[in-house]
């Protein structure tokens, strides 16, 4: 049974990974995915199955699996046009408190609290820059993502979570500067890569505190 659970996300990410890659292009007048961007999302998503079960074998580890992937097609949407669909982050928030719940109602807790913390303190930090700059600094679809990661990591996952997609944002600016590319105070950034990645780092191997 255990040799099932090991296998079956990283199987069932090959075939999932064409799916994702046409999801990540159905955009009005997007074009079909290329061979090359599917075979890149079904590599990513055994990999993500794979490194789930390495870490959290069994039941637990599938369900991430999920999350991974759902993550992973965020990030991508994110960074190529900055839009972070609500379907996709409110699924995040619903499939992480199940998960809490069928873990025990400390769990569910714990994760309800950071769901609204997490959205809370993202819509919060966007109001405050908006009055004091006069334009927007976070996207809407940021408070949501981040919700559903502390759906899944609870709240004593959350700072971990923000210090990890931080550290993506730094190092993004810091990859623009080796390119000769200059980053401007008013460049958008796709901060919702940072906070997936942050998310998934923090599910696999728990707060920095920890």
């Amino acid at each position: 049974m255990d040799g099932v659970w090991t296998w079956a996300p990283a199987v069932v990410g090959v075939a999932a990974g064409p799916l994702l890659a046409r999801a990540s292009v159905r955009l009005p007048g997007g074009a079909p995915p290329t061979r090359r961007r599917m075979a890149a999302f079904s590599a990513a998503c055994a990999g993500l199955g794979l490194w789930a079960q390495m870490l959290h074998p069994g039941p637990f580890g599938a369900a991430g699996a999920l999350m991974g992937w759902t993550l992973l097609l965020l990030a991508v949407l994110d960074a190529e046009h900055f839009w972070l669909p609500l379907p996709l982050t409110a699924g995040l928030i619903v499939a992480g408190l199940l998960v809490q719940a069928a873990l025990g109602m400390a769990g569910l807790t714990a994760g309800a609290i950071a769901a609204a913390t997490g959205f809370l303190a993202l819509r919060l930090l966007a109001w405050a820059f908006r009055r004091l700059r006069g334009r927007e600094g976070l996207g809407g679809g940021d408070a949501w993502l981040l919700a559903g990661g502390g759906a899944w990591v609870g709240w004593l996952g959350l700072p971990t979570v923000l210090v990890w997609a931080a550290a993506g944002g730094l190092a993004a600016v810091g990859l623009f500067a080796l390119a000769g590319r200059r980053v401007g105070a008013d460049q958008h950034l796709p901060f919702g890569v940072g906070l997936a990645a942050g998310i998934w780092v923090t599910w696999l191997y728990g707060p920095l505190s920890g």
